[in-house]
């Protein structure tokens, strides 16, 4: 064969060998940067803070108390021994200090279940994150979230003052929803027995039920009631109240308060715990809502000055948290 057919063939696969090469290196490239995200998904600051709560990820500790007042913040932070950190963003507060020998972070979400997406998620992308290039990293953190709140009774034998853990969050807000693979982590039976009970509207989002994390609800919660609670979507319609709008169910509260499930009943309303417990779960964190029952919306009963309390509950939560 001649001199120059050998060499065109030489030249032939030399060229399908540096095709191949290149197109496994696009492959790797691709891949790579496929596992990266987007700009506008993880989304920082100029001093690469965390986009809503201006945190950088050394400035969060494993053990995080979530409270919904700017002002409950300040005040269990003046509880810790020091304080290291203290960043404020519109509602989202934080500091971050020593309570003996544990280091803990309080942190506020304002209210609501819309909030709880945020703060939750930001948590965790400062935990596990990088945030310089979007890429996971490969041995996660579990984080600890014990909420603090307030809280509406909805049965007649649960006094004002009292405090109350949630066993069980029942979410009215369909937060989950919008997340993939969150089947395992609900309880379908519940929830469909108490959809059907209630005759609800296919116009609503259906009712999820996540429970608290087991070994927080036996170690931090040893010493309180527990309870299912209501996360409703709002503070009026949602929860049964009427102003100048009536509720689309003039009766809901009261079905609710008649509802059982094999022996339980749901005892309280608030905001946020579903979409906590929810996060938690699909995120591998743990989660665990003590409030204290400021209303009971059966009696009428309210307690005015609840400050006390909360400060007192404050004060439990620190001392379970820091063995």
């Amino acid at each position: 064969m001649p001199f120059f057919c050998q060499l065109t063939i030489f030249n032939s696969q030399l060229l399908s060998v540096l095709r191949k090469v290149a197109t496994y290196i696009f492959r790797i490239f691709a891949a790579h940067h496929s596992n990266q995200m987007k700009h506008t998904e993880l989304i920082t600051n100029p001093d690469g803070s965390i986009f809503h709560l201006h945190l950088l990820p050394d400035e969060i500790a494993e053990k995080i108390i979530i409270v919904g007042d700017p002002g409950r913040v300040e005040m269990i932070g003046q509880m810790l021994d020091s304080v290291r950190v203290r960043k404020s963003n519109r509602e989202f507060s934080t500091v971050t200090g020593s309570y003996r020998d544990s280091e803990i972070t309080v942190i506020s979400s304002g209210i609501g279940t819309d909030n709880i997406d945020i703060v939750v998620n930001e948590l965790d992308a400062l935990a596990n994150i990088d945030l310089k290039t979007g890429e996971i990293k490969e041995e996660p953190r579990s984080l600890t979230f014990i909420r603090i709140g307030t809280s509406g009774a909805l049965q007649a034998g649960i006094p004002t003052g009292s405090y109350l853990a949630t066993a069980k969050a029942i979410g009215f807000d369909g937060l989950i929803h919008f997340y993939e693979g969150y089947e395992w982590c609900i309880d379908h039976r519940f929830a469909d027995a108490l959809t059907e009970y209630l005759e609800w509207p296919d116009t609503l989002a259906y009712p999820y039920v996540v429970e608290a994390d087991q070994v927080l609800l036996e170690n931090i919660a040893s010493e309180f009631p527990k309870g299912i609670t209501i996360s409703a979507p709002g503070f009026y319609g949602p929860q049964g109240r009427r102003l100048r709008l009536e509720p689309f169910d003039s009766e809901l509260n009261d079905k609710i308060t008649s509802f059982q499930f094999m022996g339980q009943k749901i005892t309280n309303y608030e905001m946020e715990s579903s979409a906590i417990y929810g996060l938690s779960k699909l995120l591998n964190h743990k989660a665990l809502t003590i409030c204290v029952v400021i209303g009971n919306r059966v009696t009428g009963e309210f307690l005015d000055d609840y400050k006390p309390a909360i400060k007192d509950l404050a004060q439990k939560v620190l001392d379970a948290l820091s063995f």
